[in-house]
């Protein structure tokens, strides 16, 4: 049951008049609506939902709960598999309708509101054929996203999302805006590139560019059975790839989309993903190995960067338990296990079990970030996606024997944007335990009574 709340009328009518957006309570009209996150397994009652217009907003709702006593929580896009968008009986300071995205392509950079998503991004960098590397579905939040280190589709090209990270202005738990970049309040700007959401409210950034004249991608599916023969070939594949090359060696269930036959349609499959920041012809000669093993399925098309990354969004509303183990290597044997696992997905659901190639610039990226995942060859990502609570069991547990599966071929540091609650040690090996402590240095200086703590957190250091 959630807390009740200190919170006195005069107090939120104050709130109500220094806020241009709009304010919520419990028993208003749209507060549910305004509490619904992307995990349906989250089902969390704030005191008070403020959904800020501005940066003023952003800093007269943090004061606003710091004055009540009011645990905040900060909502960017509320894709955080924890629901760390929401807490019980406390402040959610909500970004959503600070999105405005506005693209330079003379300077190669895009400056973005802290409640943007991955579309907002994408459909404003697409005129220009620029892009970043952005999150693998386009309802994802950038500011959590970025913060967090930043992987995706294009990573082996561009670099993580954070390597491209230029300037941020940020709210303290003071309510008072920052700025910060490689040259002001360059502590902070280190922290802010893998350090997450710990040291305040980002009410916008401005991220580096790159061309991306032509966007393609190989799909290609295959009966489950024929899994270990695949994920074998995509892995021999990537190793060694040019960086345009990126996707995944996965387990999925087939969606209900045209391109699948309707007999395969809620089955499982096993399949190999192969972006391209190229044209297609390309693409498909990069692949000619994976189309010799006779795929099921083929899709093989160049496509606006934008619309694919739309491609594989799950829809709303559906049970989400992930997590992740980054490798040293992938061996047959770590193969085999991997495929075997996959026996235990359900099916019919949105699961999918996914090998992520890594290297390229992301492996060439800034060794002193916060990132200490960046080194892994590999990513092995199981992705639980369920309809019914009955499965909630089941599902949990198979994302933790993936994960310990894969736990031999493990270099312990993790993207703790891929994981939910794991625990202290967790955070830690997520961070790296030098670069923790020097996090919870600049914790302690910007935000010394842990305000922002609904996170990957970061405990201010004594």
């Amino acid at each position: 049951m959630a807390p009740q709340s200190t919170v006195t009328d005069s107090a939120l009518a104050g709130l109500r008049e220094d806020l241009a957006g709009d304010v919520y309570v419990p028993g208003d009209p749209g507060y549910d609506e305004a509490r619904v996150v992307y995990n349906a397994m989250i089902d969390r009652r704030p005191a008070v939902i403020a959904q800020c217009e501005s940066p003023e907003d952003v800093s007269n709702a943090v004061l606003f709960g710091r004055e009540a006593g009011l645990p905040i929580a900060v909502r960017g896009g509320g894709h955080s598999v924890a629901g760390a968008a929401l807490n019980d009986g406390g402040l959610v300071v909500d970004l959503r309708r600070m999105h405005a995205v506005v693209a330079d392509p003379e300077n190669m950079t895009v400056r973005l509101g802290g409640g943007a998503t991955m579309s907002h991004l994408d459909r404003a960098c697409q005129p220009f054929h620029v892009a970043v590397t952005g999150g693998r579905a386009s309802t994802t939040g950038v500011g959590g996203f970025t913060l967090g280190g930043g992987s995706g589709w294009l990573e082996r090209k561009f670099g993580l999302a954070c390597d491209n990270l230029l300037a941020v202005e940020l709210i303290t738990a003071e309510g008072k805006h920052v700025h910060a970049d490689a040259e002001e309040n360059p502590d902070l700007f280190w922290a802010l590139h893998g350090g997450g959401g710990n040291f305040g409210v980002v009410t916008s950034m401005t991220l580096r560019v790159h061309p991306l004249p032509e966007f393609s991608f190989v799909l290609l599916l295959f009966p489950a059975q024929a899994g270990p023969e695949v994920i074998r070939a995509y892995r021999d594949l990537l190793e060694g790839a040019p960086d345009e090359a990126g996707g995944g060696g996965i387990y999925l269930n087939a969606p209900p989309e045209e391109f699948i036959p309707e007999e395969l349609q809620g089955t499982l499959l096993s399949g190999a993903l192969v972006t391209w920041a190229g044209p297609v012809g390309e693409a498909r000669e990069f692949a000619a190995p994976l189309f010799a093993l006779k795929p099921s399925v083929e899709m093989v098309t160049d496509m606006p960067y934008a619309d694919f990354q739309c491609m594989l969004d799950d829809p709303p509303g559906m049970r989400n338990y992930w997590s992740a183990e980054y490798l040293s290597s992938f061996p047959d044997t770590a193969v085999d296990v991997f495929c075997a696992r996959s026996a235990g997905m359900i099916v019919p659901s949105g699961m999918q079990h996914v090998l992520f190639p890594m290297g390229g610039q992301l492996a060439r990226g800034p060794a002193d970030f916060p990132v200490p995942w960046r080194p892994a060859a590999w990513a092995v990502h199981p992705f639980g996606v369920w309809e019914s609570p009955a499965d909630d069991e089941r599902a949990i547990q198979w994302v933790r024997d993936v994960r310990a599966d894969a736990r031999p071929w493990s270099i312990g540091a993790v993207y703790l944007n891929f994981t939910g609650d794991e625990g202290r040690q967790r955070v830690v090996e997520g961070f790296g335990a030098d670069n923790y402590r020097r996090l919870g240095q600049v914790k302690a200086a910007y935000d010394p009574d842990n305000v922002f703590r609904f996170n990957h957190n970061i405990v201010p250091a004594a």
